[in-house]
Order: C-alpha cells, then sequence, then structure tokens
C-alpha cells in the first residue's frame, strides 16, 4: 500500500493549492474580472470554463477541462522564461495555453473572447463535455 508515498505531505501540498486558488478567485485582477462573466455558463462554443484552477504545481487563470484549453492573463508581473516554462510544463501534459495582457482583455474584451473561441474551435469538446458538469 502506497510505500514511499508522503499521503500527508501531499494532502498538504494540495491544500495550500486550492486556498491559494480560492485566495485568487477572491483578489482576481480587473481583466479577469472582465473575462470571467464572458466565459462562464458555456457562453463560448458551450465550453465550461473554471477560474484560478489547479493544474500540477500550477493555478491558472481560467481552464475548459473538457478541451484542455487554458486561457492565461498576463500582467507586467509576469516573467517570459517562467511563462515560458510554465507553458512547456503543461504542453506536455496536454493543454494549450493561450496568453493575453491585461491591458488587451481590458480593451478588447470581444477581440479576446473571438480569440478564445477560435482556440476553442482547434479543441473540439469531447462527447461527454457537452452539458455535464
Amino acid at each position: 500500500m502506497g510505500e514511499g508515498v508522503d499521503h500527508a505531505s501531499m494532502s498538504r501540498r494540495l491544500e495550500h493549492r486550492t486556498d491559494r486558488a480560492r485566495r485568487l478567485r477572491r483578489d482576481a485582477t480587473d481583466a479577469e474580472r472582465a473575462l470571467w462573466p464572458r466565459l462562464r455558463n458555456r457562453q463560448i462554443g458551450g465550453a465550461k470554463f473554471v477560474r484560478q484552477c489547479p493544474v500540477g504545481p500550477f493555478v491558472v487563470d481560467f481552464l475548459c477541462r473538457e478541451t484542455k484549453l487554458i486561457v492565461e492573463i498576463d500582467g507586467g508581473q509576469h516573467s517570459a522564461d517562467a511563462d515560458r516554462q510554465r507553458t512547456r510544463f503543461l504542453a506536455a501534459r496536454g493543454y494549450t495555453v493561450v496568453r493575453f495582457w491585461n491591458n488587451d482583455v481590458l480593451a478588447n474584451t470581444d477581440g479576446v473572447v473571438e480569440a478564445i473561441a477560435q482556440a476553442l474551435q482547434q479543441r473540439p469538446l469531447s462527447p461527454r463535455g457537452r452539458g455535464s458538469g
């Protein structure tokens, strides 16, 4: 039974990521607040998005689990190198990451939503995805 696996340590890490995700949802940026109403309730191609969701060691801004599409909203605090490493990690696990700058989301929300819709068309929903969850 689980030799060498520290279940308490794994549980603490998961709890930490979940707490961090809750905190990020509560303290959303203006850009995240502007985009979320457009992503929620399957408004884009029937895709269900969740926000501030733990994926591996990261908490992603928005995730459509059905298509494994991640939407990241980047502000000035983001490091291009760190973002590349994060994207490589996520891509290796089958996720597609699309990134937008905060100011693009705020100034051109419709254009960002259109770009997300196009990304979703390239990653069709799984048959069980429509209407579930």
